[in-house]
């Protein structure tokens, strides 16, 4: 799959996207990295650590979190993205849900778009995606918890998006899913997704895994958001055992070491990285 300037094989490797979200208010990391020296920092550390991809949010997705304005998002995403490109060489995604700020953020230089609604929310943004010809992310998302059958309703719900996102004119062969541990769903809901993540492979897509920090792993550890790197780092492993192509993650060091070994085992060689 075509990202930017990388060309990447994602039935054979296995991709680290690092998180920047830049705003008052992430769950993880609210704060840290909302100012532009502070976050290229960032960036550079997580190039260094082993990151193949940057997702850039600059709207905290939190539960009982507090939507913004469309201007508000892009005066906080377009300026980073243009700073990024300029020192790196690096393939940014922009982690939103709104067709304006996604059209700010792809014509800044974007390489790829992360709806959490999986275009549900804000169906242009699919249209613009198509326009721009980049790739997408997918995620599972609704407004309930009342499922029938979880992994079937899940694959149905990413079937209404992957529908959504053909009719715009996404190519299939640029559509990413993503199970959307920790949205949408209850303690046991995202441990059960976890566990049959593979099956969403009979979709046919490639299977971005995102449960970094995330309160299912404070809850099964008894642990605050500051000391869940071990519990993220047993999901990616189990994530690329079953069949996950991408990773995102805070911690990108921990985890590429974790993608890596877990990758070389599976494949029964050693690990290769070429893109």
């Amino acid at each position: 799959m075509q990202i930017g300037s990388k060309n990447f094989d994602l039935n054979n490797q296995v991709l680290i996207m690092g998180i920047l979200n830049v705003t008052p208010d992430s769950f993880s990391d609210g704060g840290k990295f909302n100012n532009l020296d502070a976050s290229l920092k960032q960036v550079e550390k997580m190039i260094a650590d082993g990151a193949d991809l940057i997702d850039l949010g600059g709207e905290s997705t939190r539960p009982g979190h507090t939507q913004i304005s469309d201007a508000q998002e892009i005066d906080r995403v377009v300026p980073m993205i243009a700073a990024i490109h300029q020192r790196f060489d690096i393939p940014i995604s922009i982690d939103t849900y709104k067709g304006a700020v996604g059209a700010a953020a792809l014509k800044a230089g974007a390489d790829l778009v992360n709806d959490i609604w999986g275009f549900k929310y804000d169906p242009t943004l699919a249209e613009v995606t198509a326009a721009y010809q980049v790739p997408c992310i997918l995620m599972h998302n609704r407004d309930n918890q009342n499922y029938q059958n979880l992994m079937v309703d899940i694959k149905a719900d990413l079937q209404a998006s992957i529908d959504i996102a053909l009719k715009a004119g996404i190519s299939r062969d640029a559509i990413i899913l993503d199970p959307g541990i920790g949205f949408a769903k209850d303690y046991a809901q995202n441990m059960e997704t976890m566990h049959h993540l593979e099956n969403l492979q009979t979709l046919g897509y490639p299977i971005l895994l995102g449960t970094s920090r995330k309160g299912f792993i404070g809850l099964t550890l008894n642990l605050p958001v500051t000391q869940r790197v071990e519990g993220t780092v047993a999901t990616t492993v189990i994530g690329v055992m079953k069949g996950a192509s991408i990773i995102r993650v805070h911690d990108v060091l921990e985890n590429k070491r974790a993608a890596q070994m877990a990758a070389g085992i599976m494949k029964g060689a050693p690990w290769t990285n070429s893109i």
